[in-house]
């Protein structure tokens, strides 16, 4: 009984291995083969089964033997798609892109020139990473919506190119905030404020003002005490403008704190640069400097 069970397995296991291995074989022949017009139906009966990967190493010797010929056009369409499937974004995008320039009549040319752009958008990394792709992206995205102002996909181009922006503006923020944490606070408040001009809109608006307080009053208790109260009155101003713009900000006590903090701040140098005439001299004489 047992014999006969594994002489069944054993021979459903040569069978498998036989069909399996015709199945390789017919393939390759299939690859190996010249004549093109079948190669063809079969890569695109492999694509519509959503067997991309195969279909794709026949397009690819596709792509070579119908350059000039009246097929180019549809093949060039389904060898960019097999690419995009295969999530090979950056061989896909140049394959829409270079169908859109070479087609621009096609009814398919509107299509590609939206899924190039959409493949660097795709392709965007991580905000914490290189945004050259993200740039490229927005200016693909632009580019589409200006060669196609009506389009139906003009809606979805105008999305991810806030997508983007946002991702852009994040990134902003980031680095900004990082100057902070690592103790460069000057660069911090420099940072901060070019953040915001380059993103006026920003929901980070806010958050960066109070920052700015923060950053500057810590640049003041970080500098030489003949630099100090200059320092401190400043980050005073800048609590000034943030309660006017803001007068009901979730930030307002912090912001009341660094204030009290920095009037502090004021008073002790005062009292240092008091005790010790020369640094009272030399403050007066960088003062006249500057002036």
């Amino acid at each position: 009984m047992f014999k006969n069970k594994s002489l069944a397995i054993l021979s459903f296991i040569l069978l498998m291995s036989v069909v399996f291995t015709g199945c390789k074989s017919k393939f390759e022949k299939l690859r190996l083969s010249t004549d093109v017009a079948k190669k063809y139906q079969e890569a695109i009966k492999l694509y519509n089964n959503k067997d991309y990967a195969k279909a794709l190493i026949l397009f690819d010797d596709l792509a070579q033997r119908y350059r000039g010929r009246a097929e180019a056009e549809d093949l060039s369409y389904y060898y960019a798609y097999t690419n995009y499937k295969l999530k090979d974004y950056l061989t896909a995008r140049y394959l829409f892109k270079s169908f859109a320039d070479t087609y621009p009549s096609s009814p398919k040319a509107e299509e590609c020139r939206f899924l190039a752009a959409y493949c660097y958008y795709l392709d965007s990394p991580n905000y914490s990473l290189d945004q050259e792709n993200t740039y490229k992206a927005i200016d693909a995205l632009q580019l589409f919506i200006n060669l196609y102002p009506n389009s139906d996909r003009v809606a979805e181009a105008s999305k991810l190119i806030q997508d983007l922006r946002d991702k852009l503006e994040h990134k902003s923020f980031a680095n900004a905030k990082l100057f902070l944490d690592i103790g460069d606070y000057q660069a911090a408040v420099i940072a901060f404020r070019n953040s915001e001009k380059d993103f006026p809109d920003t929901k980070y608006a806010e958050e960066m003002d109070f920052l700015i307080i923060k950053a500057q009053y810590l640049y003041a208790k970080n500098s030489l005490e003949i630099k100090q109260e200059e320092r401190y009155n400043e980050a005073i101003q800048e609590y000034q403008r943030f309660v006017e713009k803001y007068p009901k900000s979730t930030f307002l006590d912090q912001a009341n704190e660094l204030k009290k903090e920095a009037l502090a701040g004021i008073e002790e140098t005062k009292k240092i640069l008091a005790a010790y005439p020369s640094l009272k001299k030399e403050q007066k004489e960088n003062e006249q400097q500057n002036k």
